[in-house]
């Protein structure tokens, strides 16, 4: 396995600000796998099946990330259930005869947020592609119900078949509630871009047994972030997540299992400084 070339890489537009590479190589490095790369290909929705069909056998895996997460089930040839369910893949893995889609944002987001006790309530603010992974990682922590709290109804209304294809109950509710669907969560996973939920850092009232989970990581903490440390809970942020998901991709790619951790976390905080 060091001595055959194998590659891998992260796929995205843009792109070239993506830790990803400094976490899977360090990872190569740490597990002596001397044939392994891992690089970054700037690529769009619309490049993505053309680039994949002219990837050599040497290519073992693909990381993908915004906006390639959605079209990346059209070029595999198998699809895992649950990135079927959620309707997106972050992973594309060398499979007999083609590519295997997977979703890793999901078990790593519960990864993440550690040891969530079964029947917890889960607030989900934003219902972009995040979100529809945050469903699927409350299901699978064994959540209660999850609500999804966003701007826009129809977006949140695109979610109910997610939540309803991995078996969670779901509810819908607008910003104008936020803060109250925030304060009443046992987790509370924040989907939303820069400086949206800035605002419920002054309105929520944090219960201590909170866990927060926010997306973001720079800048960081952010006001939403900083709030809920100072009240007790948990906190956990969008670093957390890369690094999680990452493990499990490069598990995938490389068919060597447990993936080298704390040297890919040491990486990734120095690449961090």
């Amino acid at each position: 396995m060091t001595d055959t070339i194998h590659r891998a890489a992260v796929l995205g537009k843009p792109v070239a600000h993506s830790l990803s590479p400094v976490i899977h190589n360090a990872g190569y490095a740490a597990a002596g796998l001397t044939g392994w790369s891992y690089t970054a290909i700037e690529c769009a929705e619309s490049e993505l099946a053309g680039i994949v069909a002219g990837l050599g056998p040497e290519w073992a895996g693909l990381s993908l990330t915004m906006p390639l997460k959605e079209v990346a089930l059209s070029v595999a040839t198998h699809v895992s259930p649950v990135a079927a369910a959620v309707g997106a893949a972050n992973t594309l893995v060398r499979a007999a005869g083609g590519w295997h889609a997977d979703n890793t944002d999901i078990p790593g987001m519960v990864d993440a947020l550690g040891g969530v006790p079964t029947g917890a309530t889960f607030t989900v603010l934003g219902a972009g592609g995040t979100a529809r992974a945050a469903i699927a990682a409350a299901a699978q922590a064994g959540g209660a119900a999850v609500t999804v709290v966003a701007r826009r109804p129809e977006a949140v209304a695109e979610l109910r078949p997610v939540a309803e294809a991995v078996g969670v109950p779901f509810e819908g509710a607008g910003w104008a509630d936020a803060a109250a669907w925030v304060a009443a969560a046992d987790v509370v996973i924040s989907t939303v871009p820069k400086g949206v939920a800035d605002p419920l850092a002054a309105e929520v009232a944090w219960r201590p047994s909170t866990v927060l989970f926010d997306a973001l990581y720079d800048p960081w903490p952010t006001p939403l972030a900083a709030s809920a440390s100072a009240a007790g809970c948990h906190v956990v942020s969008g670093l957390d997540l890369l690094l999680a998901q990452a493990i499990g991709q490069w598990e995938q790619f490389t068919g060597v299992a447990p993936a080298p951790r704390e040297a890919m976390r040491a990486a990734l905080a120095a690449a961090r400084g």
